[in-house]
């Protein structure tokens, strides 16, 4: 039986939060139909972050003292990888909506800041993943290709048995691609 991606998306999304999950904690449901796609992607796309995030040593903590625009970058990689998870839903007429997820996204990572710089870091975050979007040179296009490739292997291999590797072999370079960001956006 052939698996529509939607449906992909909804299972790697469950097995991450069956993952994220303490043992006391209720398991998620195993009924696909109880996820819906684009919350998947959300939160796919802040879980993918969070870890990629992890593997480079950032500490956002630090970051929002020592360079609090460093946090728009996060927010523009985490906008990248809904907009990457996103992109083959609309082979099953399923539209994202870009505003709401920026605000559910920025809520998540950075749970414990103030409206003020939430709305800051959705800001600055949305025109870095528009000067991404936009850019024509080789290295921002290369640099577009390897994250779609990269989160695509990512839903493969979490909901595919038969995938080369495992979804955790895919996060040093998960975090790889956000230090290049990192570093992209340190040198302006």
């Amino acid at each position: 039986m052939e698996i529509r991606y939607s449906q992909r998306l909804s299972l790697t999304y469950a097995l991450c939060l069956n993952e994220a999950r303490t043992n006391a904690g209720e398991p998620p449901s195993t009924r696909l139909e109880d996820y819906d796609p684009l919350e998947a992607s959300t939160y796919l796309a802040c879980y993918i972050t969070f870890r990629a995030i992890q593997q480079a040593g950032r500490s956002p903590a630090d970051e929002r003292v020592e360079n609090f625009d460093m946090l728009a970058v996060y927010q523009a990689y985490a906008m990248l990888v809904y907009t990457y998870l996103t992109l083959p839903l609309g082979d099953e007429a399923i539209e994202p909506d870009y505003k709401a997820a920026a605000i559910t996204i920025a809520r998540s990572l950075f749970a414990e800041l103030e409206n003020e710089e939430l709305a800051e870091i959705i800001e600055s975050g949305s025109h870095k993943y528009q000067l991404i979007g936009d850019a024509e040179a080789g290295h921002w296009m290369n640099y577009r290709q390897d994250i779609e490739k990269v989160l695509m292997a990512f839903v493969i291999a979490a909901t595919d048995e038969e995938s080369p590797f495992d979804k955790e072999e895919l996060v040093p370079m998960l975090g790889a691609l956000l230090s290049m960001l990192c570093e992209a956006f340190a040198s302006e």
